[in-house]
């Protein structure tokens, strides 16, 4: 269809369709990798999704050296093995039945967007429990969205202006740049880390940024975060929280943390939510608002699972309006609230799931280990942050998106490249750790090794004196669209 037929939101680009992130998934899904049918296919290691699984015995492969147990094979090993017991210990729940008997017509009929009691109730003791109960969440000031995605764009909605703008510390979820400014209108300005210091968040960095914005006549609205990091596999400290809220009131803007990942969190210095750092603080809960949702913490992205968390009344009564575009279905509702209601279940979940990331983690990171390969130290969320640079044949973007492309169609990795989270150093990539089998994991790090090993040594450091072949002209093109924000059509 000509474009001249499309509104101009259908027609202008800024989804972020032509990243590195979204293109990566492209090339996967063209060539997948299955252990039977296509074993020299591409492995998604693009995906943050949790399928960790439960160890076995089988003794690990001659060429693997790790002490870690490994798992099934992958149709056996999704995170669903501590979930589908569950299920079949509760057939009311699967049945829509309620003390025996049917609740499907009271449940087929149920269309009011402020939720089910039932479930808004496990839900906020849920994430209370997630957060040792060192915070209390009141169902009355949750607004239920179809997943994140759509509840950090409400908040955009309901809190800036198109044309008003958001700072986020970089390197952030490539997703955001659809997410927050596609329909919105809104503008993302970037708070620039640095691995000096760990990516870490500071007042100087926040002060750049803001000024940055002023300089391009931007006003301000607030600043948004993820907490654990995504893509760092980082959480919060407390010095950063109150940094963060310290300087939010005094610009008297917005803070929204998205936790998404709060329930991943597998080792010291744990994780803090801003909930918490702003407990017994004056005039400060009006501006801070949590995103939540079920699809990592439970691995259930396909159940569209989200919440806004606000103490300010105006934005959960907003939000609650818009919710009506994304509803959570009635029936999804009704089995979470009972499965979310078992404490002991969800209890016991947790820790599994945390102990089980964890044993992931480490696998991943022994496996970058042999290669020479080393990453930021992280704690929770189901990647990490790989530094890659000595691998890069010219300290420059264009020289990571030519090792991202290497990586891609020879060693048969989808990866995604630190400048499609809009890194301000060339050469990191985000690898995902927790949508595999144990076994394709090993694989993945066997075909990295080789693919090192290849290059003269798991150390080298760039050869700025070879001329490589030009990249296709779309690789070129690609690393700019990366690090560059387009403008609102």
């Amino acid at each position: 269809m000509p474009q001249k037929l499309l509104s101009r939101k259908a027609a202008c680009n800024t989804h972020g369709q032509d990243s590195s992130y979204f293109l990566g998934w492209q090339e996967y899904e063209k060539n997948p990798y299955d252990p039977q049918t296509n074993p020299t296919g591409i492995i998604q290691m693009g995906l943050a999704e949790n399928q960790v699984g439960t160890p076995w015995t089988t003794p690990p492969p001659a060429s693997s050296s790790s002490s870690l147990p490994l798992y099934p094979p992958a149709n056996a090993i999704l995170s669903f093995d501590l979930i589908e017991p569950w299920l079949e210990r509760h057939p009311d729940a699967v049945g829509l039945r309620r003390d025996g008997a049917l609740v499907f017509r009271e449940l087929a009929l149920f269309q009011d967007y402020h939720g089910l009691p039932a479930f808004k109730k496990a839900l906020t003791d849920f994430m209370g429990e997630l957060r040792g109960n060192k915070v209390k969440f009141e169902p009355h000031k949750l607004v239920l969205t179809a997943g994140s995605t759509s509840a950090n764009e409400t908040l955009m909605f309901c809190l800036a202006e198109p044309g008003e703008a958001f700072l986020l510390p970089t390197p952030y979820y490539p997703g955001f740049d659809r997410d927050l400014k596609w329909r919105t209108g809104a503008e993302i300005v970037p708070i620039h880390c640095s691995s000096s210091n760990g990516f870490r968040v500071t007042k100087a960095a926040l002060e750049k940024a803001y000024q940055g914005a002023r300089k391009r006549h931007l006003r301000v609205k607030g600043v948004l975060v993820t907490n654990p990091s995504n893509p760092l596999g980082t959480t919060m400290t407390r010095d950063e929280l109150d940094t963060l809220v310290d300087f939010v009131v005094a610009k008297d803007i917005h803070l929204i943390s998205d936790e998404i990942y709060s329930g991943t969190s597998f080792d010291a210095p744990g994780f803090v939510s801003v909930m918490e750092a702003i407990e017994g603080r004056q005039h400060v809960s009006h501006r801070i608002h949590v995103v939540y949702s079920l699809s990592k913490d439970l691995g259930l992205p396909g159940f569209r699972v989200g919440a806004i968390y606000s103490n300010n009344e105006a934005v959960v009564a907003a939000a609650t309006k818009m919710s009506s575009f994304g509803l959570v279905s009635s029936q999804t509702q009704y089995l979470l609230s009972v499965l979310l209601s078992d404490k002991e279940f969800t209890r016991n979940y947790t820790a599994e799931n945390q102990k089980r990331i964890k044993e992931r983690h480490d696998r991943l990171v022994q496996g970058l280990r042999r290669s020479g390969i080393s990453c930021l130290q992280s704690n929770a969320g189901l990647f990490c942050w790989v530094d890659m640079r000595h691998l890069l044949n010219s300290n420059t973007f264009e020289g990571e998106m030519e090792l991202w492309k290497k990586i891609v169609y020879q060693v048969g990795l989808n990866i995604s490249p630190g400048s499609s989270c809009h890194s301000d150093e060339p050469g990191w990539f985000r690898v995902c750790f927790a949508n595999m089998s144990a076994a394709t994991l090993d694989l993945s790090m066997q075909r990295l090794q080789d693919f090192v090993a290849s290059r003269g040594g798991c150390a080298s450091r760039p050869r700025r004196q070879r001329k490589k072949p030009s990249l296709g002209k779309w690789i070129l093109t690609l690393s700019s669209s990366d690090r560059i924000s387009d403008r609102g059509c």
